[in-house]
Formats: structure tokens, sequence, C-alpha cells
């Protein structure tokens, strides 16, 4: 019995073969209709007598926002190489050497939530809305949008995850091979079901889909938690938007475990002294890029929910006395 599952070959990036139109993008704008469309039913659930219009104009700036954030932390944090500081310009420009039109690739989530707090806070504050009350709405809706960000990372065969010998592991075309020879890739390819007798030179090794496991929990997962139990339940304007940063941050981070580091940043941070490939979980006291920003959000929603809390105490106290 096989312990792998081959990736999708019909599954292709492009929607329509020769035309600079892919699932990616696609996908984006689902994640952006859903999060307005769970909005928009918020406001008129409650009432609030703001226009749609409003609501188009706020997820306009949080897109601009969003793709300005995911971006700049894409091409800083994330490139090794250092090209896009010294070249800043080249970060908005969608052309490669021979000018042709790729889209801005690379994106970083993290930067997308910055981003966008930063144009929500300005364009919120700029229409005297309540900053926190509609970050609780927009957030209620966010993780369902993006789940289908990750099924457009799953569909360019990208963001896949470390080597594995569970049985739902998945061989992706753009892998990195090994070669054969090493005693530890015929041990996996062993344990795959692979045959061992006309393994090729290099090998490519079952991953764990983890863009799917990211799909799932930090989205529907997410969603449902937020959405059900949290939205309607909240003490005070905020509290959503602090267990999504806390409930994101925890959920990812544990996730980055299977998901196989960007290339060139491996592990900023090393607590253990066992080698460790980025393809392999060796450690769990090796840390990602990704799982350092996540613990930021963690600690900086905790902070939020006890700094409201506490500002939430004091005004009911205040409007007692």
């Amino acid at each position: 019995m096989l312990a792998f599952v081959n990736f999708p070959t019909w599954l292709k990036p492009e929607i329509i073969p020769g035309l600079p139109l892919r699932w990616y993008g696609l996908m984006y704008l689902v994640a952006f209709a859903i999060a307005y469309f769970l909005v928009r039913y918020q406001v008129r659930e409650r009432k609030l007598g703001v226009s749609d219009e409003e609501i188009l104009n706020l997820f306009f700036w949080a897109i601009i926002g969003l793709l300005i954030g995911a971006r700049i932390f894409a091409t800083t944090i994330y490139d090794p190489t250092g090209m896009y500081i010294r070249k800043p310009w080249l970060i908005f420009w969608p052309f490669n050497e021979d000018m042709r039109f790729t889209g801005l690739q690379g994106m970083s989530y993290h930067g997308g939530v910055v981003g966008i707090l930063v144009a929500a806070i300005i364009y919120l504050r700029a229409k005297k809305f309540k900053f926190f009350d509609w970050a609780d709405m927009v957030v209620a809706g966010i993780p369902l949008g993006y789940t289908f960000g990750r099924l457009g990372n799953f569909i360019n065969g990208e963001l896949f995850g470390r080597v594995t010998t569970v049985s739902w592991g998945m061989i992706f075309p753009h892998a990195q091979k090994f070669p054969s020879s090493k005693e530890w890739v015929r041990e996996i390819a062993a344990k795959a079901g692979m045959d061992m007798e006309n393994l090729p030179r290099y090998v490519n090794l079952p991953r764990h889909p983890s863009q799917l496991y990211e799909a799932f929990f930090e989205g529907i997962f997410l969603w449902l938690v937020l959405w059900f139990v949290f939205r309607k339940r909240k003490p005070f304007d905020g509290f959503v938007l602090g267990i999504y940063l806390i409930g994101y941050g925890i959920l990812r981070f544990f996730i980055e475990y299977v998901r196989e580091p960007d290339i060139g940043i491996g592990f900023p941070l090393k607590f253990s002294k066992l080698e460790n490939p980025t393809y392999l979980f060796v450690s769990p006291w090796n840390f990602t890029t990704g799982q350092i920003l996540c613990f930021c959000m963690i600690v900086g929603g905790t902070a939020m929910l006890l700094i409201l809390n506490w500002l939430n105490k004091r005004g009911k106290a205040g409007s007692k006395s």
C-alpha cells in the first residue's frame, strides 16, 4: 500500500493556458469578496446604517494596505539576497528582466496584516467610525476568505511542507529532489512504498501538504470559532480582533513545524545543536521567521486584550461613580 499521494497533474497555475490569468489571483478576489459580504452581512444584521459604498471604500483602502505591507515584508524580511533593499524600485515592479509580465510574485501574510491595520486605522478615523468595533467585524470573516488564498498556494504547488512519511504525504513536482544514494532518503522512500529496485538517481520525496493544513486550521476552523463562538459574545470592542491575532498566531506557529522554511532564510533562531536541514523536522527548538512573527502576534494580541479589558472595566467603573 502506497504511503504517499501524487500532486494532481490536472491542476495548473493558469486558468487559461497562455494567458496571464492565474488561479492564485482569482482566489485572492474570492477571498476579498467573501470578507466583504460577511462584513456587509454584519452591518445589516446590526442595522448600523452604513452604506455599501462606505464598506467598499474601507475594503479598497484595506486591500491597498495589504498589497503594500505584504509586498514590503516579502521583499525585505523574506528575501535573503538583499536585492530589493539595494533596488527598492523593484518591489512593485511587475515585470522580469525580459520585460515579461509576472505580477507581484511573493507576498507576506504578516506584512499584509500590518498593512491592513494601518490603512483601516487611517480610513476609519477619517470617517469617525469606531476602529475596534469595525476590526471585530472584519476579522470575523477574514479566515474564511484566507482559506482560498492557501488553496491558491496549493494549486501553484508552492509553500509545501517538509519531508514526511505520513500516508497523506504528497509529492510536489517543484520540490527539491534528493540523491537516492543517501541512507535517509532510501529509508523514507521505502516507508513511502516506492519501487526501491528502480529508484531514480534523485528522488522526489513526499511532503506535508501544509497549504491544506493552513487552509483548514487557519481558515475554516478559525473562522468557525470566531463567527459562531465569539462574534456575538464579545465583552468589549476589539475582543474578536485579539482572539484572531492569538488564534492565528498559535495555529500558524505549530503548522510551521511541518512547513518548509523559505529558501535562504532557514531558522533565524536555533537553540538545538543538531544539524537541521530545512526540509526535515529535527528539533522543535529551531524557529522559522514565520514562527517569530506569529509569536509577536500572540504577544501583541494578548497585550491588546489585557489593555482593552482594563480600559473597559475602568470605563464602567467611571460611569458608576
